[in-house]
């Protein structure tokens, strides 16, 4: 089958529900950061299939450690009949999680299901029935983690009513007019006006936040905001739940986005990388929170032995292969050769990110920061034909997403950069076919 019959075909016979296309790729292979269509041609990868391939396609050491696993014991379901690898791989999430209080671990299969976790088991640990989160937000797909979600995504669906969405601090787009005091006035917000109007602090039970809002456009907070919400959360007995999904393990030069600003959370949400591209997610967090009910939030492939087997050995990678280190250092120079670029094209309004989680905004005047929605698609669209695959998020569609696999090198950096050059320099002079644009939607 190739590309054009595997295209019509999956348009024929595949609910458009579950579909995000960017542009007419099928895949054939993948190994490390490449990604090789049905005509051979070989591609780099800068999404690493939505931030799930942070050690790379097909690692060696993991494909190993399938065979042997399923060899061994190819499933058991953990709910009722447990073995080593789950309860492995929760002492390793564990250890690498702060906090000075005692933990447990509930495993998954998704973000979604795992912030649905949070959805139930929060508000019934604490039995306050509110909770808070941020509009931009993106937290899952389920009727849980949508309603926590405050992402255009999930606006044709309404969620459940006891969740109030409030201001994420962004600094390139501050939402009360001003830079100054930017985390300041978003607590106070919180705190003069949410806290004493619609959710008062003894009926809200939590507050979920990302480090940085991944799908809400790569935004990063100022230095200060977890950490004042963090005080803030303490201040009301109110927990702190930190959605570490897309950019924690290792993506932002850190194990986690919360450890750049030294907060301990109450509970961890971990998915997409955790299983080197096996299904699996986890919620790491106080006891009493995962203990709230038993047999509430249960699926029968929970932390089954190869997706946990997976785990262990990428967080392995991660730690053996030093690539955290590696998304550090390599981040800064992407990040310095992107903002070369934005030097040279006044459509790049901001370029922001920590680590290998980067943000390219475009917008169509550095004034006003129109968003420049079509030209972000077109930027895509014609980096994919000219070999480099990027996505694009944001709540108005117009932040190029970097999330490559954390392996990515230099080299490889110098090639994005030359094919974005051409890209946006293909923008300018209008030879970007925009008809062919216009048939991939994307967001």
């Amino acid at each position: 089958m190739n590309s054009e019959e595997l295209l019509q075909a999956d348009s024929k016979i595949i609910s458009n529900a579950l579909k995000i296309r960017f542009y007419p790729i099928t895949v054939k292979a993948a190994k490390g950061t490449k990604i090789i269509d049905h005509q051979d041609k070989e591609y780099l990868d800068l999404t690493a299939g939505w931030a799930v391939a942070n050690t790379g396609y097909g690692d060696k050491r993991v494909a190993d450690k399938l065979q042997e696993q399923y060899e061994a014991l190819s499933f058991t379901t953990q709910l009722s009949a447990p073995e080593e690898n789950m309860v492995h791989l929760a002492e390793k999430l564990i250890s690498i999680i702060p906090g000075d209080f005692e933990k447990k671990v509930w495993f998954g299969h998704s973000g979604s299901d795992a912030n649905e976790c949070i959805a139930k088991l929060v508000p019934l640990s604490q039995n306050k029935p509110r909770m808070l989160s941020f509009m931009g937000g993106y937290h899952g797909q389920t009727l849980g983690s949508m309603s926590l979600s405050g992402h255009p995504a999930q606006s044709k669906f309404i969620g459940s009513g006891n969740v109030v969405k409030v201001p994420y601090p962004n600094p390139y787009r501050p939402l009360f007019g001003s830079k100054e005091n930017l985390t300041g006035n978003i607590i106070d917000f919180i705190e003069s006006e949410v806290f004493t109007t619609i959710s008062p602090p003894e009926d809200t039970a939590g507050i979920v936040v990302e480090g940085i809002q991944s799908d809400g456009g790569l935004v990063v907070p100022p230095d200060d905001f977890l950490p004042e919400l963090k005080k803030l959360c303490e201040d009301h007995n109110i927990y702190l739940i930190m959605d570490e999904v897309k950019v924690g393990l290792g993506r932002t030069g850190e194990w986690f986005s919360f450890d750049h600003a030294s907060v301990a959370p109450d509970a961890v949400v971990l998915g997409k990388p955790l299983g080197g591209g096996m299904p699996i997610s986890a919620v790491v967090g106080r006891k009493d929170i995962l203990d709230a009910g038993t047999a509430v939030h249960m699926f029968t492939a929970s932390g089954n032995p190869l997706s946990s087997a997976a785990a262990l050995e990428t967080l392995s990678i991660i730690k053996e292969e030093k690539l955290i280190r590696n998304a550090k250092e390599i981040g800064e120079y992407f990040s310095q050769q992107l903002c070369e670029l934005q030097a040279r094209y006044e459509i790049i309004g901001d370029v922001r990110g920590k680590g290998l989680a980067i943000g390219v905004e475009l917008v169509e005047d550095g004034e006003t920061k129109t968003p420049a929605i079509e030209e972000t698609a077109a930027v895509c669209y014609r980096s994919y034909e000219l070999g480099l695959l990027v996505y694009y998020v944001g709540i108005h569609s117009n932040v190029i997403e970097i999330t490559p696999p954390l392996t990515i090198t230099k080299e490889e950096v110098d090639f994005s950069i030359s094919v974005l050059d051409q890209a946006f320099k293909d923008l300018e002079e209008k030879k970007i076919d925009i008809e062919k644009v216009r048939k991939y939607s994307g967001w």
